[in-house]
């Protein structure tokens, strides 16, 4: 990015202001710099991590769960976590998700610290930037297509039209505008999932978690899911932690995590995988 109309030797002061705490890529800071400067602070800034797990330490009843947990993802990475059942990979989403708290360690979200939010503060992090697809979608069983997806948002807070076009933005995405008016008992499991992505994507996310998301189907309907995650996380930028026992799942994602008795190890990389603000 370059300033057009200002010289190399002229100053630009460059304030951002925010009391948002959910929105930390507007934290209040003031910098003087000289313009050729400009391109390193903005880039630097766009780097900031979509999450950030530093030696997370968690135990329940004196039984280590959690041990030294360190992980990171970039806006628009997807990373897959693997690992057996009782590993502790339950337990690191209910940490990165803010419902439950981490013993010792730091993570944060989009540049929060979670460990700094109260319980109040947790609950608008989820409802802002943080989205949950699950392996048996939680779609609410008395509203429609299109209720489920509006939902986030009318947490939110959001004006009647302002939901009504997203809802619409997002019901086209993910291909179910003949199907906005059905109720999840009239759906197909991909139909479904599909639903509960579009209520994940609602709220414009900086992460979603993905959990076991083709976990409750077909392999052919598992793939079409894959297809979209892959997709909307390129499109719209959006880091994703997916949780899986099946390798076919790992295609969509850059690296492979594995954990182990509470510890994680980085399998390796499996393919580039750049986002739009990666310098060429």
């Amino acid at each position: 990015m370059k300033f057009s109309g200002v010289s190399p030797n002229e100053s630009i002061h460059w304030t951002t202001v925010s009391r948002n705490l959910t929105k930390p890529n507007r934290i209040e800071w003031e910098i003087w710099f000289q313009a050729p400067v400009a391109d390193v602070v903005i880039r630097q800034r766009r780097k900031m991590k979509a999450l950030e797990i530093s030696s997370v330490t968690k135990s329940y009843d004196a039984t280590p769960v959690l041990r030294g947990v360190s992980l990171s993802l970039d806006p628009g990475e997807r990373v897959a976590l693997m690992g057996p059942s009782g590993s502790g990979k339950s337990t690191l989403l209910n940490c990165i998700g803010g419902i439950d708290r981490p013993d010792e360690g730091l993570i944060r979200v989009g540049g929060v610290d979670l460990g700094k939010l109260n319980e109040d503060e947790l609950c608008r992090l989820r409802r802002e930037s943080v989205s949950t697809v699950f392996q048996f979608f939680h779609l609410l069983p008395t509203l429609s297509v299109t209720e489920n997806i509006e939902f986030p948002l009318q947490l939110l807070g959001q004006s009647a039209a302002q939901r009504r076009d997203r809802v619409s933005e997002l019901i086209g995405e993910v291909g179910l505008r003949d199907r906005s008016g059905s109720m999840p008992n009239e759906l197909s499991g991909g139909e479904m999932q599909r639903v509960a992505i579009a209520r994940a994507l609602a709220i414009q996310p900086k992460l979603i978690l993905a959990d076991e998301p083709t976990g409750n189907l077909d392999s052919k309907t598992g793939e079409s899911i894959l297809d979209l995650l892959e997709s909307v996380s390129d499109r719209h930028n959006i880091a994703m932690l997916v949780v899986t026992h099946s390798a076919a799942v790992t295609r969509i994602c850059s690296r492979i995590v594995e954990m182990r008795d509470g510890r994680v190890q980085e399998i390796g990389a499996l393919h580039d995988q750049a986002g739009p603000d990666d310098e060429q």
